[in-house]
Formats: C-alpha cells, structure tokens, sequence
C-alpha cells in the first residue's frame, strides 16, 4: 500500500492538455446563472435563517474540490448563487490531490470540501493521515464512478472482472492498477470488485495513488493496468483510446455513497449556523441539477471549465445523462447514473454508510482492531444539522439512519453487524 499522500508513479507524466472554453459554453453558464437569479429573487437579498442567533458564524467560507464532475453541486451552489440566499459566500479551491484536501480541512486552510467519504473516516480513525476527528455534513453525490483497463488488456481479452481474472493467472507478471487516496471510495470500489472476481488487490497486484486528473495521463505513458476514479476520466480514458471501462461502481452496489460535504469536528462546533447554510445551499443546487436534462447540460457547461474540472463539455455530458459506452462497442442507458439529489436520498448523511467504508478498511488490514462502528459513524455522520438545513429546503429525509443494500457479490450490507460483516469475506488481509 502506497501512503497516503503518495505521488504518481511517475512524475514525469504530463498532464491532460487543457481544452480551450468555447463561446457556447460560456452562453450557457451565464443563462444558467441568470435563470437561477431570477427564480431567487427576493429570497438573495432577505436570506434564510440569516439574523439573531441563526445568522451564520462565518459569511465567507472556503471549499475545496477536486476535478471531478461529482464537484458539481458544490460549485454551482456559488455560481448560482444559492449560498447567498442562506447569508454565505462560497469561495472555491481547486485542489491537486486528495492528499492536499485531508491536510488543508486539518490545518483550516479549508472550511469545508468535496471530499471521499472513505477519507473522512481514515482521519477519523489515524489511518489516512494525523488522527483529527471529523465531519460528514452531507452526501453529494451517489454512482457515477468507473473502473477502467488499459487498451493493452483489452486488446488481450481482458475488458471485465471474469476476463481480467484469466488474463491474470495466465501471464504471471505484476500488474499495478491505482485508486485515488488509500482509504477513500475508489480504493475501496476497487478492492470489492477485484475480490469479487478471485484477485486479491494487495497479494496479486500492486497498487499506487494517483490523484483523479491525472489518471488518464498516467495510463498513457503505461504507468498502470487499471484503475479506478470519478468521472470524467473514466470516459476521457475511452474518448483518448487508452482505456476501456470494465465495470461502473454502480454495478458494484447500485446507489452508493461518494462524495461528501465534509469538514473538521471543530470547525462544525465553532460554526454550526453556518455549517447548515453550506448544506442547504448545495442541497438546492443538487435539486436544481437533478431537475431536469436541461439543467445538467447548463452544469456540464459550466463545471467543463478550466477553473474547474477542465475538459470538454462532451466528455462530462455523455455519462451525467446515464448514456454509457464501454469504449469497445457496447452502449447503453444507466437509469443508476451520477445523482446529486434524488429526493434527498443522495444527500443523508447514513450511518450505515460510513460503517461500510470502516468494515472495509477494516477487512484490507487498515484498521487492525475492529472500531465502534455505530458510535463512531454516529460522532462523524451531522445528522441533526442535516436535518434541520433539510427543513429550510423541504427536503424529505429518510425515517431511519440505516439502509440496505445487496452489493455485487451477493452479499447484503444493512449495518446490523459490521464486526461479523468485515470478518466473513473469504478474501481478506
């Protein structure tokens, strides 16, 4: 296992070139943010829960992302100006790693950020990073992740988990494939579905760090077999002829948790009132993404800049409207494709999902002790907070903190007991 703030295997990798914003684009952020202004009106300049004691304990708060299109909600909540209707300004900064994220919520570089749920709880627990306890304000998003080979496999034979498995006992080499950040979700993703097949991800492969822009660039100069990221860049690996998507995390376990608004235990208890702005501003935009297609062809516009993920317009389009391709033929439509919103079921902060992320760590030999789960989630998971942004937006929330699901293995998962949960997968640490 590489560290957790590892640096690409090869540094000499350059990075995707920058694609130029063209007029259209610019067009369509400015109706978007136009259009969003007009159905506030009246609502920015009084604000919400913004006077006595509810005002916000800090109006300017600063937020990191990552490049990746699951940022969305949170930078549309400040070009659409919905952090002002809750009395905040969102002030974004694009970060280079995951690594870089974890150290500025830790040192209060940052207030808040899009952040892997995984990676709150490797701080929360010392496995990720300096143990510093932390916070889930909400869920940003559910799906819309992807596991890609290189071209090189697939040319091979191997362009899915059975194929990869074959190609594997049959050329007996090392094979590297690289995830994000040691505890966050596309590790994870990408240890459940190379176990799922018969691989063990840390006796059969080696596996290295590589932050998501970077991706593509480093399966290109041949760097790794596979790996697993957000989108775009699962696509962009298809779209550049250097990869194939072998399987959407989506399939792995069909809604799950990703991203997550996240911060510091400390600054959620200095700044409580603002903390639950932050939330009902990016639940707003999440329920203006999920809306309707128009509105995500605006927020495709507008995240494709450079300022933010980078990339053509397309690349991100194609898969937030659940049209998928394999990059060897095979289309389809995902009705279980990246969600923002959903009624609010994307955004409940679980806690049988930040229990599931510590099974995992848990069975890979992060943890070496099994936790509390359920008070340790319940310390992390803002429910209450959550609750309360969910009201200023009439947002449904679910009856019961828990939820179930069967994951791709066949194996069901509904946090009832995680110790016996972790400790029964056949391939394990």
């Amino acid at each position: 296992m590489e560290a957790a703030n590892a640096l690409p295997h090869n540094n000499q990798a350059t990075a995707v070139a920058t694609d130029q914003v063209d007029t259209k684009r610019r067009h369509l952020v400015q109706t978007a943010a136009l259009a969003a202004g007009a159905s506030m009106s009246g609502l920015v300049g009084a604000g919400a829960w913004a006077a006595g004691s509810d005002q916000p304990e800090k109006t300017e708060v600063r937020i990191g992302f990552i490049p990746l299109t699951d940022c969305a909600s949170v930078v549309m909540a400040s070009v659409l100006g919905f952090d002002k209707k809750y009395g905040i300004k969102i002030v974004l900064s694009k970060e280079a790693s995951w690594a870089a994220v974890r150290d500025k919520l830790a040192n209060g570089e940052l207030d808040a950020a899009h952040v892997l749920s995984g990676l709150i709880y490797g701080v929360q627990m010392g496995i990720g990073g300096q143990k510093k306890d932390m916070a889930i304000l909400m869920g940003l998003n559910q799906n819309g992740q992807a596991i890609t080979l290189s071209r090189k496999l697939a040319d091979k034979g191997a362009v899915d988990g059975p194929s990869l498995a074959k190609l594997m006992a049959r050329e007996r080499r090392e094979y590297t494939f690289a995830q994000t950040f040691p505890t966050g979700t596309h590790a994870m993703w990408l240890y459940y579905w190379l176990a799922a097949n018969g691989i063990h991800p840390l006796k059969d492969a080696k596996v290295i760090t590589v932050p998501p822009p970077q991706m593509v660039a480093n399966m290109r100069v041949g760097n790794m077999d596979g790996f697993c990221v957000g989108e775009p860049w699962g696509h962009r690996a298809i779209v550049d002829g250097v990869g194939i998507t072998a399987a959407t995390t989506q399939e792995i376990w069909k809604d799950h948790p990703e991203k997550v608004l996240g911060a510091s235990a400390e600054f959620v208890a200095k700044h409580p009132n603002t903390c639950r702005a932050m939330i009902a501003a990016v639940l707003e935009a999440g329920k203006w993404i999920d809306a309707s297609l128009a509105n995500r062809n605006k927020m495709a516009a507008t995240i494709a800049d450079k300022s933010y993920v980078n990339t053509s317009k397309d690349v991100i389009e194609q898969r937030i409207m659940g049209r998928y391709q394999n990059g060897l033929g095979k289309t389809w439509d995902d009705p279980n494709y990246m969600k923002f919103y959903n009624d609010g079921l994307v955004n409940f902060p679980y806690l049988s999902d930040g229990m599931w992320f510590m099974t995992q760590h848990r069975r890979w030999g992060l943890l070496k002790t099994d936790p509390d789960y359920l008070a340790v989630a319940s310390a992390v998971s803002q429910i209450a907070l959550y609750k309360e942004a969910a009201a200023m937006t009439k947002t449904s929330v679910p009856k019961e903190p828990f939820r179930s699901s069967t994951l791709c293995d066949g194996t069901l998962w509904d946090g009832k007991n995680p110790k016996a949960y972790a400790a029964a997968f056949k391939i394990r640490a």
